[in-house]
């Protein structure tokens, strides 16, 4: 780490040979900026993970750092308590409400075109008083600055990341996501075109404890205000709105999902990209399915009967993670071969590991955090100095209830077996979680093991992205939700009408992509987990991807389903009709399927007809219109002609 160097122009030292050294202030910065710089008493450069690392844990007193700030009229404030381990920095929020993020944390601070909340809206003023009282306390702050790429290293991602040095962890978290540039590396066009900016006594000061994030579009520059340290909605998701702002100018997406190239036992190759909202199952893609100790997959327990079903696999396919969260479908990509072609956007994987609450129930990550390369950034996870950080030791929220989002940040390129680069999408898969269903309660819990979409419904589903039933990631909301277009939506800072044409225009223009609907949680009265994408992922790597032919599936009893195969055989083994059609599980049957096809068919009305206006394509205006004038599948089908079944089997 360097300290800023505040004395007037001389000189700069050298770091070896007859190269001088940048530093920070030679950089073309914004006038705010390089204000609050020069009169911060103190700023730390840094330049690297391992800066960073020593920075989280600079204060530790026995092993442990607070982050604490003096909040008036409140007085000293703890926010989270860090300490340094074995393994990596572990870190705690002391409010159990920061451990998840807040889905209503995004305000738009400026007056361009959004179809988000304002901060005028939200909070009956202007943002410019609060965006210049926050410089003003950064000025009084000993703070920390490192340099970053927003995805790609190009110009137009070029970023800073400025907070209170007592702060270091949640730089290490966005270091880790993102990157880190030291100064002297960074090429001489570097013009930060979005700048972080982190305050969190602002939280209690301004905006009632809540989490705030508010994204500020400049002329030429991103800002993005982070008032709470919880790197969900900022670090990770605030340059998830950056990369949406710049494709949205650009006319390209950033996806939401995480994606995996299967390798089957013989050798065969099938890229999957898991979409969804939070708690969708995108890093759960990513995982080895979970067996039990005889070797077998529990497919699920009936929650009536406690009847289980098991599934026997003898060997699965090898997983190659390509992506996480974030994937970057920059039109530089694309092969012309009618496929869509992604990247990673991400340095590190943000993974959620609530469902890992005991030894041995995901060896391969398991082992991979406890004795990783280099070190974890481990949040929500009981931590000690010293110790060994175990993931599966979540912290509590309150006595005897874990907290349902513990995360730890691991670097992609200690994953094993990682792809480096881009690749080809054969099939896009969509989750959601669903809750249980019976005759005597009827939900939407209705998804059979997977569907087969028109590409037309595939859309559809991308708008409404339902957040789904009893979502770990984020603060708790009652009923059925929706993360919306593309399930990204909660992180876009622009209108929905633009980005559902962008995808509209992504799926008519790779046209050899196949598109399924995946549940998680529950089947009907099926408890199921994750298993149902486990169980797809291994049978359409063994098919070569989601092609099935016309005579093979039917249509589901609900047409926003698509198309079930009713059931199928994998490795000898045959799934039946309960796991596809939920309406035959003698706990459901017709009456309660129908109720909550109901359901699902009101939840898409509502959320759909916020679309539909003057700007949105005339092909999407149609698919629209059918779905609320209830269409059958054939008129998804003629709707957007795209191939997705193929010529009946003999």
């Amino acid at each position: 780490m360097s300290p800023l160097d505040h004395s007037s122009p001389s000189p700069r030292p050298s770091t070896g040979g007859n190269q001088p050294s940048r530093q920070l202030l030679d950089l073309p910065l914004p006038p705010e900026t390089r204000a609050l710089l020069a009169a911060a008493p103190s700023v730390t450069v840094a330049g690297s993970h391992e800066e960073l690392i020593a920075l989280a844990v600079r204060d530790a007193r026995e092993g442990n750092h607070e982050v604490d700030y003096e909040v008036p009229g409140v007085g000293r404030v703890v926010e989270a308590n860090v300490c340094r381990t074995r393994n990596g920095i572990s870190a705690n929020y002391i409010d159990p409400y920061m451990r998840r993020r807040d889905p209503d944390c995004m305000v738009i601070g400026d007056e361009r075109p959004t179809d988000k909340t304002t901060y005028v809206e939200r909070f009956g003023a202007s943002f410019d008083p609060v965006r210049e009282e926050t410089f003003a306390w950064l000025k009084t702050q000993p703070l920390a600055v490192f340099a970053f790429y927003a995805g790609l290293p190009s110009p137009a991602t070029q970023a800073l990341v400025i907070a209170p040095d007592n702060a270091g962890f949640f730089a290490l978290g966005l270091a880790l996501l993102q990157g880190i540039v030291p100064v002297e590396d960074l090429p001489d066009d570097f013009q930060p075109k979005a700048i972080i900016y982190v305050a969190p006594p602002f939280r209690h000061t301004h905006f009632e404890g809540r989490q705030v994030v508010v994204h500020n579009r400049r002329d030429g520059l991103h800002e993005v205000f982070s008032y709470n340290l919880y790197p969900g909605p900022s670090a990770k998701k605030g340059v998830y709105g950056v990369l949406l702002n710049i494709g949205e100018e650009e006319r390209w997406v950033t996806m939401h999902c995480a994606t995996v190239q299967v390798v089957t036992p013989y050798e065969n190759k099938v890229v999957i990209s898991h979409e969804g909202a939070s708690g969708g199952g995108k890093s759960e893609m990513l995982e080895y399915a979970h067996r039990r100790p005889d070797g077998t997959l529990l497919i699920g327990r009936n929650l009536e009967t406690g009847e289980k079903r098991k599934f026997t696999l003898p060997k699965g396919c090898d997983l190659r993670p390509v992506t996480d969260d974030m994937a970057l479908c920059h039109p530089s990509l694309e092969k012309g071969n009618g496929k869509l072609s992604l990247i990673d956007a991400e340095e590190a994987w943000f993974v959620r590991c609530n469902h890992i609450d005991r030894y041995g129930t995901d060896p391969h990550i398991e082992a991979l955090t406890v004795h990783p390369p280099e070190p974890l950034l481990f949040l929500n996870i009981e931590g000690r100095p010293g110790a060994t950080t175990l993931i599966w030791e979540h912290i509590e929220d309150a006595p005897g209830e874990p907290c349902p989002n513990p995360r730890v940040v691991i670097p992609r390129k200690i994953i094993p077996d990682v792809v480096n680069g881009a690749v080809d999408v054969d099939v896009r898969s969509m989750g959601v979680r669903t809750p249980p269903c019976s005759a005597a309660r009827p939900t939407y819990g209705i998804v059979g093991l997977f569907h087969l979409l028109p590409p037309a419904l595939a859309w559809l589903w991308r708008l409404v992205a339902p957040r789904g039933h009893a979502n770990p990631s984020i603060v708790e909301t009652a009923g059925m939700t929706s993360e919306g277009v593309g399930s990204y939506w909660p992180f876009a800072t622009g209108r929905m009408v633009d980005h559902a044409n962008l995808l509209l225009n992504q799926i008519i223009e790779t046209p050899e992509v196949r598109y399924v609907l995946i549940p998680n949680q529950h089947i009907g009265i099926w408890e199921v987990g994750f298993m149902p994408q486990w169980i797809a992922r291994e049978y359409f790597a063994r098919r070569g991807g989601a092609r099935f032919a016309a005579n093979r599936m039917r249509p589901s009893r609900c047409s926003l389903l698509g198309y079930t195969p009713g059931s199928i055989m994998m490795e000898g083994s045959t799934i039946g009709n309960w796991f596809f059609e939920v309406e035959h599980q003698p706990e459901v049957g017709p009456a309660a399927y129908d109720q909550g096809a109901a359901i699902l068919t009101e939840f898409f009305h509502r959320e759909l007809k916020a679309f539909l206006g003057p700007d949105l394509l005339p092909t999407g205006q149609r698919i629209i219109e059918c779905c609320l004038q209830g269409g059958h599948l054939e008129d998804y089908q003629r709707l957007l002609d795209l191939p997705f079944l193929e010529p009946d089997e003999g």
